[in-house]
């Protein structure tokens, strides 16, 4: 008789994270109720064992050992082509399902077919909210966002986004944070999955863009709760971590909007630095926030500096390595 196709792939991205990808399959595998799944893990070259740690705690888990580092989308593509689920649970080492929320997360598939992709309520480690729903970056977003309008009409149905919100019902949504994100087969196969040419930041955006773009629906749902802890395996230095979020959102506005939309939205943030700059240099007057205001200067100095030059993506260049998961 042929293999039964399991309802579930759920695909792992690790890279020196072993302690916490071995929690994060203890506390899969507590939550899985009767859903059937197979369960992937994919190591981007880690060298703290964590492959031997899996394979041998968790011998059932089908284990792609890449032998190097092919980035967060590069490596969930590689397990996705092999995956048998209907649905593909795309989840971090840090992030772990509470009670039943993957069951739920599923039965919400199942139950609105033109939903391609669906993100549960993620929590930060002592039970705060986390925000993981997002506008998609445009020229437009970057100009109100820049001159403050985002902030002053949170709730406006074009100029404000889903920060303010309390997450606390179903909705769609532009995009979700790739830290837990549920993904139709379907959508793989007719979309496609990551564009590679994504480094670090933006991958899940730019995906689900185009899952957009196709027809399929991105939505919210709070029946699902997933703690995320974030920044496991991210790069020790928080300046290249900051310079790789800029080239990745230049990147992003480059290929939906052209290299017009690029200039506006540097533009804004040109703008929106300026002005920033001149709040902080105010603010640092008072002693007990020199230090803070001199800290969030020296953050827009460099942010002026970084959008007033650096334009390889605008050329069609720029960096096209890839990241850890």
């Amino acid at each position: 008789m042929p293999a039964v196709r399991p309802k579930l792939s759920v695909i792992i991205v690790s890279y020196n994270t072993r302690e916490m990808t071995l929690s994060c399959l203890s506390t899969l595998y507590a939550g899985l109720g009767d859903v059937s799944a197979e369960v992937w893990m994919v190591d981007n070259g880690s060298v703290d064992g964590s492959v031997a740690a899996v394979r041998a705690a968790y011998p059932d888990v089908l284990v792609i050992d890449t032998g190097e580092n092919l980035g967060f989308g590069v490596a969930n593509n590689r397990a996705m082509e092999q995956a048998s689920g209907d649905y593909f649970l795309l989840l971090n080492s840090d992030a772990f399902p509470i009670g039943d929320a993957v069951t739920q997360l599923t039965a919400y598939m199942d139950q609105h077919p033109r939903v391609g992709v669906a993100g549960p309520r993620l929590l930060n480690a002592d039970g705060t909210l986390q925000l993981s729903c997002f506008r998609f970056p445009s020229p437009l977003q970057a100009w109100m966002e820049n001159l403050w309008i985002t902030k002053l009409f949170a709730n406006h149905a074009v100029a404000g986004d889903y920060r303010r919100w309390a997450h606390d019902r179903e909705r769609d949504v532009d995009f979700v944070i790739g830290a837990c994100m549920i993904v139709r087969r379907e959508v793989f196969e007719k979309v496609g999955g990551f564009d590679p040419r994504f480094f670090m930041y933006a991958e899940e955006t730019d995906w689900q863009r185009r899952i957009h773009d196709a027809g399929w629906t991105v939505a919210f749902t709070p029946s699902a709760d997933v703690t995320h802890w974030g920044g496991a395996s991210g790069l020790a230095s928080a300046g290249k971590t900051r310079e790789y979020f800029f080239a990745s959102l230049d990147r992003y506005v480059r290929k939906h909007h052209g290299v017009t939309g690029l200039i506006s939205m540097r533009l804004a943030m040109i703008a929106g630095s300026l002005m920033r700059t001149i709040v902080w240099t105010l603010a640092s007057v008072a002693p007990k926030r020199r230090e803070h205001a001199a800290a969030k200067l020296r953050l827009q100095t460099w942010l002026l500096a970084r959008q007033t030059t650096n334009w390889a993506v605008a050329n069609g260049d720029g960096s096209g390595r890839r990241r850890s998961g």
